[in-house]
């Protein structure tokens, strides 16, 4: 429940901070599981991909986010090599450009993706079709004729109007969809509720306890021109462990069972979907692909030979695990403010030049994440502070509450680790703030994948009343 009706920010909150925060031994340091592969301090000044943040700032301007191509290649390729037999499907809407396609062909894996904004990234990318999956709860014609037109690898259904739609579709297009339905199988994970999304109060996918997930089956089944793959399920984002992943296999192979026995129908393929969580700060502890891989295989190879079932071709849609901690974000500090609140405590306010418009998951989800100084080394000792945006919001926090050294200043660099996923894809432009550049850095280079908005592009789209 929430503390305030305008969000967690408006509510009275303690100022030391979590109880799992700790006080650093040394400010400067970074805590590495936080952090991309490539990052590191030298002398105070965050390097990524061998890349001094401050010469990044320099040239490209800040707030940026800051990708680090070699840690990006090294977690899609962990992922690959673990889940071996498995086809592993990056999940764009993590974050999507067409270099980042482009990394995910290479590196073998399939890409998802789930608008025609999306796909169409994929296309100028020139990423194999036959290796994308299409998803999306509320896919319009124009989207599903793309889809058909390109001969995506897969169709995620996910109403019944959809495989009337796609049915029709296909008749006129004279192609052939490949489907898989989208079941919710009833399990809570145990993560944020806007973004649990296997319990049955909610937009995605055919109810298994219901009879839905059944009857879309059967009519998938039934319909002319669409080639029936198998089930889907997704649990949610940011999970830890396997026990999710279990309960929801149990019972999605429970309904496979049913489909075999009901319409004579082996079901060729199964996906567990992704949610894969990472380390936004010291509390979390997610696990390695390695480990991942080994358990859910043996909670499939169980399930299926307690009920007598051949195993399936498995899938899995990792994003945020493979892009979220590829990417930091680094700001310049406009303004250090400490404000005296009731008892005689004190909050020291830290402002950025970005914010919400380019992090919206702290106001949204009430997410944790943490910062360091970026631009030099200190020898102040640490200060409990609050990293904040420029927005005319008082839920404009990057960052609740982290240790800074106390002498932070107007001027210097800060940076946050765990960016990739979704910050860029859900960035906005709120009080009309262009939204940052995204920089890929490798090897002590820098090149712009995704440039930086302009002034100019918000006026482009506002017609002129004069015109």
């Amino acid at each position: 429940m929430r503390a305030h009706e305008a969000g967690w920010a408006h509510a009275a909150v303690s100022v030391r901070g979590p109880a799992w925060l700790r006080d650093p031994a040394d400010v400067n340091v970074l805590v590495p599981q936080l952090w991309s592969t490539t990052a590191r301090k030298v002398d105070g000044v965050l390097h990524v991909g061998g890349l001094a943040l401050t010469d990044l700032v320099a040239e490209h301007g800040s707030p940026a986010y800051v990708l680090d191509e070699v840690d990006f290649r090294r977690r899609a390729g962990a992922f690959r090599d673990a889940f071996a037999g498995f086809d592993v499907f990056y999940a764009g809407k993590a974050f999507l450009c067409s270099q980042v396609a482009r990394w995910v062909e290479e590196e073998g894996l399939h890409l998802d993706v789930c608008t025609a904004g999306e796909l169409a990234v994929a296309e100028r990318a020139g990423f194999p079709m036959e290796r994308v999956g299409f998803h999306g709860n509320n896919k319009s014609d124009a989207e599903l004729r793309t889809a058909l037109e390109l001969q995506v690898g897969r169709i995620v259904v996910d109403s019944f109007q959809e495989i009337e739609r796609l049915e029709r579709l296909t008749a006129q297009t004279g192609r052939q969809a490949r489907v898989m339905v989208r079941v919710t199988a009833g399990v809570e994970a145990h993560t944020h509720e806007y973004i649990a999304t296997a319990h049955e109060d909610q937009k995605f996918g055919f109810s298994i306890s219901s009879g839905d997930a059944l009857a879309a089956v059967r009519q998938v089944q039934d319909a002319a021109g669409l080639e029936l793959l198998g089930l889907h399920s997704h649990i949610g984002s940011q999970i830890f462990d396997s026990s999710g992943f279990e309960v929801a296999a149990r019972r999605v192979l429970a309904l496979q069972q049913q489909v075999s026995e009901e319409l004579g129908v082996q079901l060729p393929e199964m996906d567990l979907g992704g949610g894969f969580g990472i380390a936004y700060t010291t509390q979390d502890d997610p696990s390695d692909p390695a480990q991942l891989a080994t358990e859910m295989r043996k909670i499939v190879d169980d399930e299926c030979r307690a009920r007598g079932l051949e195993v399936p071709r498995l899938s899995i849609e990792p994003g945020r695990a493979i892009v979220g901690p590829a990417v930091c974000t680094v700001y310049e500090v406009g303004t250090v403010k400490a404000v005296e609140l009731d008892g005689g405590a004190v909050r020291t306010y830290v402002s950025v030049d970005g914010g919400m418009s380019d992090n919206i998951r702290t106001a949204l989800y009430d997410a944790d994440y943490s910062c360091t100084l970026a631009s030099r080394a200190s020898e102040a000792p640490p200060l409990l502070s609050r990293l904040v945006g420029k927005h005319c919001e008082a839920g404009d926090i990057v960052v609740k509450d982290e240790f800074l050294p106390g002498d932070v200043a107007p001027g210097d660099l800060v940076a946050v680790p765990g960016t990739g996923a979704y910050c860029r894809s859900m960035a906005s432009n709120y009080n009309h703030v262009p939204r940052p550049a995204v920089v890929a850095v490798r090897d002590g280079r820098a090149r712009v994948v995704v440039r930086r908005e302009t002034v100019q592009d918000l006026l482009a789209l506002d017609v002129d009343p004069t015109d």
